[in-house]
């Protein structure tokens, strides 16, 4: 079996071009892959959250939560 924390690049190609991974063609939903940050469509663009893993899902709130105290710092500066 596959590790889904590093999968094969026929794996990982297969998965990026299945259309039922994806929602509305912009949410990444992939329940096998367990990367926190996998590959855009097209890989060139960076990298998308996989919201079926509850670990990325966290990562984005927290990240959203920094950026929202980092603007409320410099707002309140001001």
């Amino acid at each position: 079996m596959e590790d889904p924390e590093n999968p094969s690049p026929e794996t990982e190609e297969r998965w990026r071009n299945d259309p039922d991974n994806w929602i509305w063609g912009i949410f990444y939903y992939n329940k096998e892959d367990g990367r926190l940050l996998p590959p855009k469509r097209n890989p060139i663009m960076g990298f998308t959250i996989n919201f079926a893993n509850p670990n990325s899902v966290l990562f984005f709130v927290i990240m959203m939560l920094f950026f929202l105290l980092i603007t409320f710092v410099i707002a309140s500066k001001n």
